[in-house]
């Protein structure tokens, strides 16, 4: 089968042939049709995988022991390739790696779930991790007027403006002169660039500088507000003056999957898709990941 190699910097990841994988008690393979980009798949590694975490395909044959999906079944969801299984959390969602034509996953996992056949799979695979972060977000935020958003224009960014906004919150968002329509379009009140000064805010959201840098934003958060991120490395305790709260729920300890695809088939959460891709074009998305600006989810069609 095809899929990307990754070894070092994407620069040098290849499309290359490798087996399809066989899937073993408690697994299923998967015939992939979408996946998309994170930044789990651009990490500098020595080892050579197939990245990608974020897909969207069909199940085309389970292992001893699987119940909860069968041959046929329509999924999507998120899944940390084996050889970066150090990021996963307690109750790991592990598989091949997703920028291939097929992949095996461990199908015990509250990260999987049957896609809603209102979601088209290359938007079922854009909301996989953006959809279960952008909730996790909104659900451990306490319920305030204003919120400044940084990052608005990624992945993330582009799920919870809308989800921020449909709940009533004041939605300040960073964004450059080209993407502020769009964001604003998303349900931003008012977007600002990049160097400009933060307003006064009761809760900011992290959705892209390093955890360690953020006196700035920390600074424009109210008395008694929050400060929620979701980048590494992992705030220290007491660093900034409000109360700080790193969110990456990758147990889906707030809502897995299942709730991702009843919130999208509800309308409440969508994604935002930049640039499509397809297989051959896997290596070039995950470079364009790592050293352009993008906006919303970069998908690869299988």
């Amino acid at each position: 089968m095809k899929a990307v190699i990754a070894t070092g910097p994407p620069e040098n990841y290849v499309l290359g042939d490798v087996p399809v994988p066989s899937p073993g008690p408690g697994q299923m393979l998967v015939r992939i049709a979408a996946a998309s980009i994170n930044q789990a798949d651009v990490m500098p590694l020595d080892t050579s995988r197939t990245p990608g975490n974020d897909f969207a395909g069909t199940v085309v044959e389970t292992g001893e022991g699987v119940s909860a999906f069968r041959e046929g079944d329509e999924i999507f969801g998120v899944a940390l390739p084996r050889a970066i299984r150090e990021m996963a959390g307690p109750r790991p969602s592990l598989s091949t790696g997703s920028l291939a034509e097929y992949a095996v996953f461990e199908a015990d996992t509250p990260l999987l779930a049957h896609r809603p056949p209102s979601l088209s799979v290359q938007h079922a695979a854009a909301l996989a991790t953006a959809g279960l972060t952008a909730r996790a977000l909104l659900l451990t935020a306490q319920p305030k007027a204003t919120a400044l958003v940084v990052g608005a224009t990624g992945g993330v960014g582009t799920a919870l403006v809308p989800l921020l906004a449909g709940a009533g919150v004041e939605v300040i968002a960073t964004a450059t002169a080209e993407d502020a329509e769009l964001i604003r379009g998303l349900g931003a009140k008012h977007t600002i660039g990049y160097t400009d000064a933060y307003p006064a805010v009761d809760t900011a959201y992290n959705l892209a500088l390093p955890s360690d840098e953020l006196d700035r934003i920390a600074e424009a958060v109210k008395p008694g507000g929050q400060l929620l991120t979701i980048t590494y490395p992992v705030p220290e305790p007491g660093r900034y003056a409000v109360d700080t709260r790193f969110v990456l729920d990758l147990s889906g300890e707030l809502g897995g999957m299942r709730e991702v695809a009843e919130a999208a088939a509800q309308g409440l959460l969508r994604a935002t898709i930049g640039r499509h891709y397809t297989l051959d074009e896997g290596a070039q998305a995950c470079v364009d990941f790592a050293r352009k600006h993008t906006t919303g989810k970069l998908v690869v069609t299988v």
